[in-house]
């Protein structure tokens, strides 16, 4: 991969490309994201989302900004913390997936203090120090530029401010490695063909999610964009972490 590549999957393409690859893959599942979830996840997804928001530190009256939001899954249950005084903006480059969120949470009565933004993570198209936390869970690694992502959230957070991502990431067994790569290569996209008619589309998110940094890369990544007090917490021996850091 060169300057001018960037990864897809295990594929390498150009870096103008990838943005509109990704979007043809969520545009594929958008319909049948939360399927995937389980499929990708055995339905521990429910569990790690949970424990994500639920340790947040997020409060009554907090603005926050939840990025690659999608079908609203982490929405639904930040709006239990901000309360009536809170806000939360889904923000997300695919508008499939807006659309699936929105229809979901307006079906659930879920309105007030609710929004819905088209963006691109790269360039986020807020004022300086707009949000109180920012929640970014299953997205970051369809990012095509990562740091520039970073730097877009530090910027748009108040100081003292938080950001949350809940990502797939290294598995730290070793014993548990080979596993987890037969479930993700072999039967995750026969699942993906049989239950969503779409092999292609999880065999991509599979790959993905070994090209993404690991642990200790998306910490130092996160620090080289301007955070502070950056921590990571594994979740089910590291098939998913919580990366957290401030602004200060």
């Amino acid at each position: 991969m060169n300057d001018k590549t960037t990864h897809f999957g295990f594929r390498d393409v150009p870096v103008a490309d990838k943005k509109k690859l990704v979007g043809e893959v969520f545009s594929s599942v958008a319909a049948k994201y939360d399927v995937m979830k389980d499929l990708m996840s055995l339905g521990v997804h429910r569990l790690w989302q949970r424990y994500f928001t639920g340790t947040s530190g997020i409060k009554r009256g907090d603005r926050v900004l939840d990025l690659a939001g999608g079908t609203g899954d982490i929405a639904k249950l930040l709006l239990e913390r901000v309360g009536d005084s809170g806000e939360i903006v889904i923000g997300d480059i695919n508008n499939e997936m807006l659309s699936v969120g929105r229809d979901r949470l307006t079906d659930l009565g879920l309105l007030k203090g609710l929004s819905y933004v088209q963006l691109n993570a790269e360039a986020l198209p807020f004022p300086d120090s707009s949000f109180d936390a920012i929640t970014m869970a299953f997205g970051l690694r369809n990012v095509t530029d990562k740091l520039a992502a970073l730097k877009s959230m530090h910027r748009i957070l108040k100081v003292g401010g938080k950001v949350m991502v809940l990502e797939f990431s290294e598995v730290q067994a070793e014993w548990f490695k080979p596993i987890y790569d037969f479930h993700s290569f072999k039967v995750l996209p026969k699942l993906g063909e049989l239950i969503a008619g779409d092999a292609s589309s999880y065999q991509y998110l599979a790959e993905s999610i070994r090209k993404h940094p690991n642990q200790a890369g998306l910490k130092a990544l996160m620090e080289e964009a301007g955070f502070e007090q950056c921590s990571v917490r594994n979740l089910s021996g590291g098939i998913v972490a919580i990366h957290s850091g401030f602004k200060i």
